[in-house]
């Protein structure tokens, strides 16, 4: 075997749980079907927030740890692709959130004449925002100088990475309803829209858990990224025109300049919700091997990708 580990998928979720192993020492390789840059990952929007994720208890805890992660990250931007940046949850309350939400510095309820647009309650929070084409492109980098070896590899089952290392980590998203297989994966789509930044310096997000339709915007370097959808069940990976003019009306409404905004361009990405919420699970291989399942992270994959790795790494051993 010329591994020790060996970690299907390519995204945020295999990388950071690639760059936590190789740098506990072992010899990792990650098998991805695309390069960083074309992963689901690379669309998100990718603001740190515990957003359609379960189960609640664990996923705080791993939000937290991913929190500090960002925080150190946030010192270099340019390289990590992690800033801190302020900005406003809109219809959320602070007594309505988990335990975690005690533990963001700086996370406050705002009074109802200081939420922007057609709200009446929100929070003000200085989060890390991350830009997540070089933010994955940093995390590739980081596994390589450990020692990791990246590789172009459509997987097809496991057993044939179980004949090259004595663990095989899952961390294959959506990819994961046909190969372990799992019925409970269910498709998340959403849909962005970049658009030229005409000015907006601080994110904004009003994203119903439970909606079909949210309303965010993200300020990323060279862009403003505009959301959004949550469409459960629906794989259409092309973007909507009738969807697009729409997100653009919502963002519109809490910043008017948004509409004469020029369009750069549109994004389509699936998140792998599940049913039960994230898996972590090993479970034995024949031949004394083992497989660490690490999918189903929903909406909130970047949110808990340090945290996660973490647990996964843990059911990897030494």
């Amino acid at each position: 075997m010329d591994s020790d580990v060996i970690v299907v998928g390519g995204g945020v979720v295999g990388l950071t749980t690639a760059v936590t192993l190789a740098e506990r020492g072992l010899r990792v390789r990650v098998w991805s079907r695309e390069e960083v840059t074309a992963t689901t990952s690379a669309v998100a929007g990718a603001l740190w927030w515990p957003y359609r994720i379960e189960p609640a208890a664990q996923a705080g805890a791993w939000a937290l740890a991913s929190l500090r992660v960002y925080g150190e990250l946030a010192a270099d931007p340019e390289r990590t692709g992690v800033r801190w940046v302020a900005g406003v949850h809109a219809d959320t309350v602070l007594d309505t959130l988990g335990p975690w939400a005690k533990e963001v510095p700086g996370l406050r309820q705002l009074a109802p004449e200081e939420v922007p647009g057609p709200y009446g309650t929100g929070l003000a929070a200085r989060l890390p925002l991350i830009d997540m084409p070089v933010h994955l492109s940093w995390l590739r980098g980081r596994f390589e100088a450990a020692g990791g070896v990246f590789e172009r590899r459509t997987v097809t089952g496991f057993a044939e990475a179980a004949a090259r290392a004595r663990v095989v980590v899952d961390c294959t998203g959506l990819g994961a309803r046909e190969l372990v297989p799992d019925a409970g994966l269910l498709p998340v789509r959403g849909q962005l829209v970049l658009v030229e930044n005409p000015g907006v310096e601080e994110w904004f997000t009003a994203a119903d858990e439970g909606a079909g339709e949210t309303t965010y915007f993200f300020p990323q370097p060279g862009r403003l990224v505009l959301g959004g959808t949550a469409e459960e069940g629906s794989e259409r990976l092309d973007a909507d025109p009738v969807t697009a003019a729409a997100i653009i009306a919502r963002c519109a409404r809490v910043r008017p300049e948004i509409a004469g905004a020029r369009v750069l361009g549109h994004r389509v990405g699936l998140r792998p919700a599940r049913a039960g919420g994230v898996r972590i699970e090993a479970v034995p291989l024949p031949g004394g091997g083992r497989l660490v399942h690490h999918y189903g992270h929903g909406g909130a994959g970047v949110t808990v990708a340090w945290g996660c790795a973490e647990r996964a790494a843990e059911l990897v051993g030494g």
